[in-house]
């Protein structure tokens, strides 16, 4: 089997403003790192967010860390994080500690 990976990425509503108006995570998952950025950037420029996020950094950060991590905060408090994390779709098998028969 191909393995294949693909991107999760995360929005974490987090902070104090999040115990008036409890949300919960919103999981998206993409099959291409610039398509899933697009997007990502895309919503928050319509929702009236400012885009801190770039191609550049988050590929970096991936290699890196194994994930990016970005906050978004208005007047000092924090109301969600966007995680951004490769998975592996179809990973390879393995024997499970078993050991071939004598």
């Amino acid at each position: 089997m191909k393995q294949q990976t693909i991107y999760e990425v995360a929005v974490i509503p987090i902070g104090s403003l999040n115990t008036i108006r409890e949300k919960e995570t919103i999981l998206s998952y993409f099959s291409n790192l610039s398509k899933c950025l697009d997007q990502v950037i895309a919503s928050l420029v319509i929702n009236g967010w400012e885009s801190k996020i770039n191609y550049t950094a988050v590929y970096r950060s991936l290699k890196e860390k194994g994930k990016y991590v970005a906050e978004f905060k208005i007047a000092n408090n924090k109301i969600f994080r966007i995680v951004i994390t490769p998975r592996t779709i179809n990973p390879s098998l393995t024997m499970l500690g078993i050991e071939e028969k004598p």
